[in-house]
């Protein structure tokens, strides 16, 4: 837990918890105030019908009625507020829970855990309790998509770029979001009450692009023949007050004018109406998200660069807000006939829908793709913000395996975590022995773990770790698959087919094995085990090998230069204990028979 950190969410919580309830109760008061003087304009009204010649009382009944419309601007604008608070307090208090280890606010992105993939379920990447879950704060659904496409990269494999390079510029974009506390919580706020569906605003900006608008309302001279139509039916309602014009002159321009929009627009219309409206609510979330990025001032690079990225985007989804409250403005029969006799709203809408679409819509895939990205980062950002504990890794630009460790530890270990010194040297195998429950499989995570963070510009779990850019694949946690007929031992043999798929003799590669072949019986294990150890050491291949089988640690002695053994060691006495630290050497104590005395 960062106590100094805890007690800073503890306090901002505090203080939006007072906020919203000063605001609430301001609320209140606006509802009263709104009720008091739509009373007070009925009563001048009343007044005036009672009395005769008290043109005065018409006065004060508009003045009450301007007084209610202003109160009534101020009680929104309080309840915008409200919103804004109530989802930021939401924010810290979720925080909270992620500093005492509660991680169920959160998505665990389940629906990215795949079996099949090279590295990502054997490190628990997904799932209840996964890194995903722990890092995730995304605002929307593409954000998650794009996290989760980060942490499942298949790195060393890139052709024509410099690794190194990009994985530093992603660290200094993290570092510094998460110097800015109030950029990342004012962000995360945009997703605590409900997550920017991407995919539907993908459809809906599709939809939006593919509607067919007649090339008439993008024509100038149209234009200019609506300006020229309105100024003369205001001119007409002037002179008709001034008896220089027939009285029922603007009624029957106003008529025309309420013709000529509905029929020019009325195909068009409904049309624009329902995808504008579909896509409003997911396009106010990115509009909120475009806002603040806008108003925030970056010197990484890449997040400059994304920031440039996004230029017009604010505007353009401003246009098509705009466009919604003019539709807004005629959502009744009242309203079409006003506006349209008065304004030609629905030409209007329809002009300006045409420009959106000729100004904007190629940008706005561009748009998603960059909003999806910096909604990702944010959530780096904040990961590094929360664990204070963590260090920058130190990348290395070197075509073979380099992993130096000094003090590495699991990041779900917390501060209990036991930190272990090791140091993998490239096309070396390492095998590594000891009792259930010592260790093995941890340690084994924390390798894999702690360099997908490293290649993500994240922080890492250990005191010091240099590190190169390779390809990695695990073989930790084999099922079988009775629905398809896949018994354990087939499982095993596929999964050890589809790493040597993977491997490539221009590319690096570490591989870590919880166990080779598990599912057969102890000779033919050996055996298999060593075959298999015996061909990819010809290739351009490193390895970290977990088995309980000590005899497999026999092949330091026939090869030393290329095989090393380690152990995890408990201790046997009244009790069994537990180091968790590796050394040097062959496991000597087992603790199955011991365990299983205890429970006879």
């Amino acid at each position: 837990m960062n106590k100094e950190l805890t007690k800073f969410y503890e306090q901002k919580a505090s203080e939006l918890r007072t906020s919203v309830s000063r605001l609430r109760q301001k609320s209140r008061g606006f509802v009263a105030a709104e009720v008091g003087t739509f009373l007070v304009a009925i009563g001048f009204v009343v007044l005036y019908t009672l009395s005769s010649n008290a043109a005065w009382l018409v006065l004060f009944a508009a003045l009450s009625v301007v007084l209610y419309l202003y109160i009534r601007h101020l009680d929104v604008k309080n309840d915008r507020l409200i919103r804004a608070d109530e989802a930021l307090l939401m924010v810290y208090e979720q925080e909270l829970d992620y500093q005492k280890g509660d991680f169920g606010g959160f998505d665990a992105g389940e629906r990215y855990v795949n079996p099949q993939h090279a590295y990502t379920y054997d490190l628990d990447v997904f799932g209840q309790g996964s890194l995903f879950q722990r890092l995730n704060r995304t605002v929307s659904t593409g954000g998650s998509n794009q996290l989760a496409a980060c942490l499942s990269m298949e790195w060393g494999n890139e052709k024509g770029e410099n690794p190194v390079e990009r994985i530093v510029q992603r660290r200094e974009s993290i570092k510094e979001l998460s110097s800015n506390e109030a950029f990342l919580s004012r962000f995360k706020s945009f997703g605590t009450k409900e997550k920017i569906n991407t995919e539907s605003v993908i459809r809906a900006f599709d939809s939006l692009q593919t509607l067919s608008v007649s090339s008439l309302f993008s024509a100038r001279w149209f234009r200019f023949l609506c300006y020229a139509d309105l100024l003369g039916f205001y001119l007409s309602i002037v002179f008709s007050a001034l008896d220089k014009a027939p009285g029922l002159l603007p009624v029957w321009w106003g008529m025309f004018n309420f013709l000529l929009a509905m029929l020019s627009s009325h195909k068009y219309i409904s049309r624009i109406n329902e995808l504008i409206t579909k896509v409003h609510h997911q396009v106010s979330g990115y509009l909120q998200v475009m806002r603040l990025i806008n108003q925030t001032d970056f010197k990484a690079s890449e997040l400059q660069e994304l920031k440039q990225k996004l230029s017009g985007g604010e505007e353009s989804l401003e246009e098509l807000d705009r466009i919604l409250q003019k539709i807004d403005n005629r959502s009744n029969e009242i309203g079409v006939f006003l506006f349209n006799s008065f304004s030609l709203i629905d030409i209007t809408i329809v002009r300006l829908f045409s420009r959106w679409q000729r100004n904007y819509h190629q940008f706005t895939d561009q748009w998603i793709a960059t909003l999806n990205l910096f909604d990702a980062l944010v959530s780096m950002g904040n990961f590094r913000l929360n664990e204070h504990r963590a260090v920058d890794a130190e990348v290395c630009d070197e075509e073979k395996v380099v992993y130096e460790a000094e003090g590495l530890y699991h990041p779900f270990l917390g501060e209990k975590a036991v930190a272990n010194d090791f140091q993998i040297d490239n096309h070396e195998y390492y095998i590594i022995t000891g009792a259930n429950m010592a260790g093995k499989s941890t340690f084994l995570r924390s390798l894999g773990i702690n360099y997908l963070l490293a290649m993500n510009g994240l922080p890492v779990f250990a005191f010091r770790l240099k590190i190169s850019v390779f390809h990695l694949f695990t073989s930790m946690r084999t099922t079988d698959d009775l629905t398809h007929g896949i018994s354990y031992f087939n499982a095993e043999l596929q999964r050890l087919k589809q790493l040597l798929g993977s491997l490539r003799q221009d590319v690096p590669s570490l591989i870590i094995l919880d166990e080779i072949l598990k599912g057969t019986n102890s000779l033919d294990k050996l055996n298999g085990s060593r075959l298999f150890l015996e061909h990819i050491s010809g290739l351009n291949v490193t390895g970290v090998i977990a088995t309980h089988d000590l005899e497999l640690s026999k092949m330091e002695d026939e090869k030393p230069q290329l095989f090393h053994n380690y152990c995890f060691e408990i201790e046997l006495g009244t009790a069994i204990t537990y180091s968790y630290k590796i050394t040097k050497g062959v496991a000597r104590n087992q603790n199955a028979t011991y365990l299983l005395k205890e429970i006879l």
